[in-house]
């Protein structure tokens, strides 16, 4: 079985620099994976701050009650001045999960924001493929509820 890739594209309400600024907080992540996915450090620290080469491990339930191993995070690349963002991730079922995040400046101080996501699980793969697709078009729209509350918190 090949790997695979989830391409998904949507414009978020927001500059790079807010959408990055929540980038670098796990409550974040947990709450556009919610109810889909949940991540429990297993350090039991919610403070984490994702740092280039750090590693990070986390207990992972598929829809927040199905235990799906320990899922470990290597954070490849972090940088606040590029807006690149890119993990090498694993977990028990999932040998390879390689996450890409690119965020570009669109007009009226929009930011079109891509999840790309390289896949490998053996034969699991067009499982785990399907999921992650749905899983990340609902991230997505997570993100734009996040950041219209923001927004609105702002103002």
């Amino acid at each position: 079985m090949k790997r695979k890739t989830v391409i998904k594209t949507s414009f978020f309400p927001a500059s790079k620099e807010i959408i990055f600024s929540h980038l670098k907080e796990l409550k974040t992540l947990q709450y556009v994976a919610a109810p889909m996915a949940t991540f429990s450090p297993l350090t039991g620290a919610e403070n984490i701050v994702w740092q280039k080469n750090h590693d990070f491990v986390f207990r992972f339930k598929l829809f927040g009650f199905l235990p799906f191993g320990v899922h470990k995070i290597h954070v490849v690349e972090f940088d606040e001045t590029t807006y690149e963002i890119y993990t090498n991730e694993t977990n028990t079922h999932v040998k390879v999960w390689n996450h890409r995040i690119i965020l570009k400046s669109t007009e009226g101080g929009r930011t079109q924001y891509t999840d790309q996501v390289e896949i490998y699980a053996g034969w699991k793969t067009p499982f785990v493929y399907l999921w992650a697709e749905y899983f990340y078009e609902h991230r997505q729209k997570r993100w734009i509820t996040l950041l219209q509350h923001s927004t609105k918190q702002e103002v």
